[in-house]
C-alpha cells in the first residue's frame, strides 16, 4: 500500500505549519521548502481547510495557520480524510470485474491489514509525528526493506 502524494504532502504541510505556530505560513514557502508545486499544495490547502485542519488568511499578510493543536489532530483522521479511497485491490472498489470474486479469502486479509493500518494511524496525532526524530529504525521499516537489509547482512 502507498499512500498518495496528496496525503504525503498534507502531512508535511501539517508538521511545517505545527513548527512555526508563532505566525502565520505561506504556501510559496512550504512550496519552497519541500519542493512541492504551489498549484498542488493550493489544492491540499483548500482540502485541509475544509476539513478544519488549518485555518487561512487572506490577503496580504495572509496565510495559514492550524485550527487545532497538534495534539488534537489525529493522524488517522486526517488520512481517512484525504486519501480518496483505500482500494489495495481490484475487488475493493465498486466497479470490480474480478474472476475471484465470492471465491477467494484474499480480500477479507487485506481489508483486515488496511484497519489494523488505519487503527495504527489513529493512534498518534501530529504531535507525536513531531517529537519523532533521526531516521527509520530497522524495527520501523517496511518489510521489504527489512529483507533487503538483512539478505545483505545489515541490520
Amino acid at each position: 500500500m502507498r499512500l498518495t502524494a496528496m496525503t504525503d504532502f498534507a502531512l508535511r504541510l501539517l508538521m511545517y505549519v505545527a513548527q512555526r505556530s508563532d505566525r502565520l505560513c505561506t504556501i510559496a514557502e512550504i512550496a519552497q521548502a519541500h519542493g512541492i508545486s504551489e498549484a498542488h499544495l493550493m489544492k491540499i490547502t483548500h482540502q485541509l481547510g475544509l476539513q478544519g485542519w488549518i485555518e487561512t488568511v487572506r490577503g496580504k499578510g495572509g496565510g495559514l495557520r492550524l485550527a487545532r493543536t497538534p495534539e488534537d489532530i489525529n493522524l488517522g483522521q486526517l488520512v481517512r480524510g484525504i486519501e480518496a479511497n483505500f482500494d489495495l485491490v481490484e475487488c475493493f472498489g465498486a466497479a470490480s470485474t474480478c474472476a475471484l470474486t465470492g471465491r477467494c479469502g484474499l480480500a477479507v486479509i487485506l481489508d483486515g491489514a488496511l484497519q489494523r493500518f488505519l487503527t495504527h494511524l489513529e493512534s498518534f496525532t501530529l504531535a507525536d509525528a513531531l517529537r519523532t526524530t533521526g531516521s527509520v529504525s530497522v524495527a520501523t521499516r517496511p518489510v521489504t526493506m527489512r529483507r533487503r537489509a538483512l539478505s545483505r547482512g545489515t541490520s
